[in-house]
């Protein structure tokens, strides 16, 4: 059977096994823009500033909330104002990797409690499938949804190979939760990573990815980019993760020049999924 990939987004919109993918399917079709901003501010400020200018060009926007040296409660208030004002969904890049008890707690308690106001997490599978259960104890209540970080992008990382399969595989039993991958390609389709589940088989897992630069392929610490074409059209992903190809590092360069990237990066990933379903 033909790819998830050559499936349109709207079409994959209506019937997905998990609530929160059928929102951001539906918030990327509606929208047309397969563009996550990660957000990686350290202060209250640059981080509502940079989303509010990106805001209207994204479906997602990433955050790593612990790094926010000022961060309270009315920072949520106004995050999740603009996520509704500018349509589009709240992701917080945790990775969990602990036991089940143990996450349980992160994601619903603490400082941040990361479950009342994320529409999406992530986990690392390493602690086996109790992760996953801890996770959905909290999340699916909330009709919340969880990636599975089944790849990086980061030079000599070791998500690789066999790890890989067994992610893919800890994902199908879990189909009520996890949504999909953090990965560099179609893992879910792969013949060395799907558990020999043929392609467009098996479950709709929503493919992030990170890494993705339109002017440099690598940031001098590890990170290795590829183009929104390579990882939306070739790679058969969903959904591009730009960081700093958006804001540009440090407290983020200027509104106008960050809305002037954010477009230019939502075109290029839109004209790589047209031409990925030949529309």
């Amino acid at each position: 059977m033909p790819s998830i990939a050559t499936q349109s987004y709207k079409s994959r919109a209506a019937s997905h096994p998990v609530a929160v993918a059928r929102d951001l399917l539906a918030c990327i079709d509606r929208k047309s823009t397969n563009l996550c901003v990660s957000v990686d501010v350290t202060t209250k400020q640059s981080l509502l500033r940079i989303v509010a200018a990106a805001g209207p060009y994204i479906c997602c926007v990433k955050t790593h909330i612990d790094i926010v040296s000022d961060f309270d409660d009315d920072l949520i208030v106004q995050l999740k104002a603009l996520a509704e004002k500018h349509d589009f969904l709240i992701w917080e890049d945790r990775k969990f990797a602990d036991i089940g008890n143990t996450v349980k707690l992160q994601y619903s308690s603490g400082v941040y409690k990361i479950a009342s106001w994320a529409h999406i997490t992530n986990a690392h599978p390493i602690p086996g499938s109790g992760i996953v259960t801890g996770l959905s104890a909290v999340g699916l209540p909330l009709g919340r949804g969880l990636l599975l970080m089944a790849e990086m992008s980061s030079a000599g990382n070791l998500a690789t190979g066999g790890y890989t399969a067994a992610t893919v595989a800890m994902a199908r039993a879990h189909p009520d939760f996890v949504m999909g991958f953090v990965a560099m390609k179609r893992v879910d389709e792969r013949d060395e990573t799907s558990g020999g589940v043929a392609a467009g088989t098996g479950a709709d897992f929503v493919i992030m990815t990170p890494g993705v630069g339109l002017d440099s392929k690598g940031d001098g610490m590890g990170q290795q980019y590829r183009t929104p074409d390579e990882v939306i059209r070739e790679s058969g992903c969903d959904v591009q993760i730009v960081g700093r190809g958006i804001y540009g590092g440090g407290d983020g360069v200027a509104d106008e020049q960050i809305v002037e990237n954010a477009v230019r990066y939502r075109e290029a990933g839109w004209k790589a999924y047209l031409e990925r379903i030949q529309v």
